[in-house]
């Protein structure tokens, strides 16, 4: 795993979203490292995937900033906005490709969106990415339908690479693998995030992941960060939500 740099590359005040009457988010704050790999995780329905969204200009805020690469976003115009958004990828859970796309599509679809290149360019980009993910060349004539479910991570995360982004947001990518494609997924993070500089900012609530990929941890709860650390620092809290996700049953098996 890289040794993360002290500066933010995310960086996240105060924030808060709500739908309604129904507060997801109040007054949250994180920091994102630049180069580090930070594992988001959280019980189910508590707003983790809502802060990535919010973070990626999805879904609105009701007040805070979120500042990326130095930029705050709240004062973005739509040129700096877009500048922003070439410089991240992003994995959507369950890996969202457009299933009417072949996968040479798919991965060109974001290259098409902000930039104008050659036919032969796309396809060269298309192979070099495949090749980046552990996939033949030959994948990129299947359709989403024809793929394995491991083979859909890897062709949704070939796609987040393809405008070579400084920051990738990874949205519960071990989702639905077996255990040992989901190891061999998070060893091709590892791998890409060294070679390439990356930052990762991964959602998930695989324990294998958080300690074989995560530089830190971020736990969310009562719509704040609870905690931000290493392993370690999770191990010692005595958190209620904490302990029982780091010391339960599933944990005894995973941490040793």
């Amino acid at each position: 795993m890289a040794n993360a740099a002290n500066d933010a590359i995310i960086r996240v005040r105060d924030l808060t979203v709500g739908f309604g009457d129904r507060l997801i988010l109040d007054k949250l704050s994180l920091d994102v490292k630049r180069g580090e790999i930070l594992g988001f995780v959280g019980p189910s329905g508590a707003g983790k995937s809502v802060l990535t969204r919010t973070i990626l200009g999805l879904m609105p805020k009701r007040s805070g900033t979120i500042e990326v690469f130095g930029i705050n976003m709240n004062e973005a115009d739509d040129k700096t906005r877009s500048a922003v958004e070439r410089r991240w990828g992003v994995l959507f859970q369950q890996g969202a490709l457009f299933s009417s796309l072949t996968v040479r599509q798919n991965i060109q679809f974001p290259v098409r969106e902000f930039m104008k290149v050659s036919e032969r360019l796309l396809d060269e980009i298309v192979v070099a990415k495949l090749t980046m993910v552990g996939l033949r060349p030959e994948t990129a004539d299947l359709y989403p339908s024809e793929l394995s479910g491991g083979m859909i991570k890897r062709v949704a995360l070939a796609r987040a690479l393809a405008l070579d982004p400084e920051i990738v947001f990874l949205d519960e990518p071990t989702s639905g693998l077996d255990p040992i494609s989901a190891g061999d997924f998070d060893e091709l993070v590892m791998t890409l995030q060294r070679a390439l500089g990356l930052t990762v900012f991964m959602v998930t609530h695989d324990l294998d992941s958080l300690k074989t990929a995560c530089n830190r941890i971020a736990v969310l709860g009562d719509k704040k960060v609870l905690l931000v650390g290493t392993m370690d620092d999770m191990l010692a809290s005595q958190h209620p939500w904490l302990r029982e996700y780091f010391h339960g049953k599933r944990a005894r098996t995973v941490i040793a």
